[in-house]
């Protein structure tokens, strides 16, 4: 393999990755808008709900990657193959890690669980304005396609998690 494809393959493996967890953010917004929306959720309920939804995404992901590899290859992806599996679907797990962190400090009662909830969702929406913006600016597009790049990702994030949020109930 030449220097080129492994430098693709990389650059293929970091797009998918960033891909899970630009997917990964807006799930998360949605569950935590929606836990924040119920009136009957405490502190280990919206802890479980935000872990499981977030290892369920991550199996989901797993179970239709391996899938797509038998059915394209005719064999259970195994070794690397598995490990690149792995690395790029890892996002959808760490998406939990703000909203848990966020959920701990009401449990020490520093804010309350619906603040918490809310203030998840609002870091989350900031995380897809930084990466807009940064993908503005690696297009080479200058400051104001930048910030617009950033602020029409935060939009279209947000619209998609409230009409998951929202689906469901």
């Amino acid at each position: 393999m030449t220097k080129h494809a492994v430098d693709a393959t990389g650059t293929e493996m970091a797009a998918a990755q960033l891909k899970e967890r630009i997917y990964a953010t807006i799930t998360m917004i949605s569950v935590v808008i929606g836990l924040a929306g119920s009136s009957h959720v405490a502190v280990l309920g919206a802890a479980a709900t935000v872990t499981t939804a977030s290892v369920g995404l991550w199996l989901a992901a797993l179970v239709a990657d391996q899938q797509a590899h038998r059915v394209m290859h005719g064999a259970l992806a195994r070794g690397r193959e598995l490990r690149v599996m792995l690395f790029v679907s890892s996002p959808l797990l760490l998406s939990a890690l703000g909203p848990l962190v966020l959920i701990g400090v009401s449990a020490l009662g520093a804010m309350g669980l619906k603040t918490a909830l809310l203030t998840a969702a609002g870091v989350n929406v900031a995380t897809l304005f930084a990466w807009g913006c940064y993908g503005g600016i690696r297009m080479g597009g200058g400051t104001v396609f930048a910030l617009l790049g950033g602020a029409i990702d935060a939009a279209i994030g947000t619209a998609v998690a409230v009409v998951k949020a929202t689906a469901g109930h």
